[in-house]
């Protein structure tokens, strides 16, 4: 289970934020953002690229007008940052999931040898 929100935009479609505990030590991972048709579609794709704990219970941390800039503007309409405990973030840009996906293999495999 996740902590987050969402946000649904005037043409009918949602933009959905997520805060994903790091796995190993559960300390604030990454905040992912979703674009997509509507929440249930949402989590599905996440899902589908393997995060299968995920769900939104409530509305306590939709994205932010910053947020749901940077997720209409990417291509794939689903990105990545370090989420510091803080909640400020300073300097971080926006990753597509597949730089996310990319280094959570490397550091499974890295770790099982």
């Amino acid at each position: 289970m996740a902590a987050g929100g969402f946000c649904k935009l005037p043409n009918g479609t949602v933009v959905v934020a997520l805060n994903l505990p790091h796995v190993a030590d559960g300390s604030t991972g990454v905040r992912v953002l979703v674009h997509a048709q509507n929440r249930a579609r949402a989590l599905t794709r996440l899902r589908n690229l393997g995060l299968r704990a995920i769900y939104l219970r409530g509305n306590a941390a939709p994205p932010t007008p910053d947020e749901i800039t940077a997720v209409l503007h990417h291509p794939d309409g689903l990105i990545w940052r370090t989420a510091p405990d803080n909640g400020v973030i300073v300097g971080e840009l926006w990753h597509p999931i597949r730089a996310l996906l990319r280094r959570s293999a490397v550091v499974q495999h890295g770790s099982a040898g």
